[in-house]
């Protein structure tokens, strides 16, 4: 196995463990009550490590996601996995991992070696996609000796994961999944839990719920032994929740279950890029996001919107909540509403993915209602 630069990912692993040893000295300097390393540094003096899942193709968010995956879709300028990036630096963690499997390039361009998201970052390609837990099999020599953290790609966040950490080591547990209350009874799936540890991956939230009954919901956070690949088939696809963790409840080991507090989106759905998108630009006390070398004429309307690099707004066009993607002109009195809209040249050949909504061209433009 290769890492970007080459040189074999066993090699730079050796390399990094040499480096660890050094952070593990500092720690003796870093304690607290009772001599055991204070809680804020913590992950610090572990010298843990993460993975950043981003190989996902993205078909929900098509045609966004044509020429670029998942987690390299820009949000209010800065990529997706970029977000997770300084997440991860801002809770102590300073090397990560990326898995890339579709337009590989889309996440290394903007990331590269991390540097100015706060960590360093390695990358493993996926010719085939692997899965959650295959994607971990793929890059085992990286996690093979430390507690280590993975994080799903396609989220914001800011909950805490030291406090996940505590929760991870008090239940001497396998594996830690964050979840959090699903209040609204969103579509994802139901994480059961008794006496802080997990005991089931349901289906969808019940309807029936009782008024004041919130779902537990996974985050895509999660903390792991390196003992879990035990449980993890080598070279092949795998699922985490659908396979290893049943398959090590069933074992007898314990999965504990750590709920999270703090700000928590989740992209995967055209619906929910632009409503996340608005939601902080409404933090910002903004209601449109204008990327660079992007115009919106004088006589223009454009509200509850975001426009990509290169996009031009013309006279008397309208434009409202809806996301425009990179190089579109939309011309004078055009009307764009609860739209997504790319051009044509993006998607020309291409095949739609199952999952994706329907869309039409429209001249130089290709155009996907979210009124579905």
């Amino acid at each position: 196995m290769k890492v970007d630069n080459g040189a074999y990912f066993t090699t730079a692993h050796l390399i990094i463990q040499l480096g660890l040893e050094r952070k593990r000295l500092a720690c003796f300097s870093i304690q607290g009550a009772g001599g055991t390393p204070a809680l804020q540094s913590l992950l610090e003096c572990l010298a843990m490590k993460a993975m950043i899942l981003a190989a996902g193709f993205g078909e929900r968010l098509w045609p966004l996601t044509a020429d670029r995956t998942k987690a390299a879709l820009p949000v209010l300028g800065k990529p997706l996995v970029g977000y997770v990036a300084e997440y991860l630096a801002r809770q102590g963690i300073d090397e990560a991992v990326v898995n890339l499997h579709h337009q590989p390039e889309s996440v290394r361009a903007p990331l590269g070696d991390g540097r100015r998201f706060g960590l360093r970052l390695s990358y493993v390609h996926e010719p085939a996609i692997l899965g959650t837990s295959g994607a971990l099999d793929n890059a085992r020599a990286f996690f093979e000796d430390e507690t280590f953290v993975v994080v799903n790609g396609k989220i914001i966040t800011d909950i805490d994961l030291r406090g996940a950490l505590q929760t991870h080591r008090d239940a001497g547990a396998i594996a830690t999944l964050v979840l959090k209350e699903n209040a609204a009874r969103e579509r994802f799936s139901v994480v059961e839990t008794h006496n802080g540890l997990v005991t089931r991956f349901a289906g969808m939230p019940d309807a029936e719920l009782q008024p004041g009954e919130s779902p537990l919901m996974f985050t895509g956070i999660q903390i792991l032994e390196p003992r879990i690949f035990q449980f993890i088939p080598r070279g092949v696809f795998s699922h985490s929740t659908t396979g290893v963790y049943p398959q090590a409840i069933a074992r007898g080991e314990r999965l504990a279950a750590h709920v999270g507090e703090g700000m928590w989106y989740e992209l995967s759905t055209l619906q929910r890029y632009l409503d996340i998108s608005l939601a902080l630009l409404t933090a910002q006390a903004r209601n449109v996001y204008v990327g660079n070398q992007s115009r919106i004429e004088n006589d223009a309307h454009v509200r509850d919107s975001v426009l990509w690099d290169n996009v031009v707004i013309s006279d008397d066009a309208t434009v409202f909540r809806s996301v425009i993607g990179d190089g579109v002109h939309v011309g004078a009195s055009e009307r764009i509403q609860n739209a997504v809209v790319v051009r044509r040249e993006v998607v020309e050949g291409k095949a739609a993915p199952r999952k994706a909504l329907k869309g039409h061209l429209e001249g130089d433009k290709f155009v996907t209602p979210l009124t579905q």
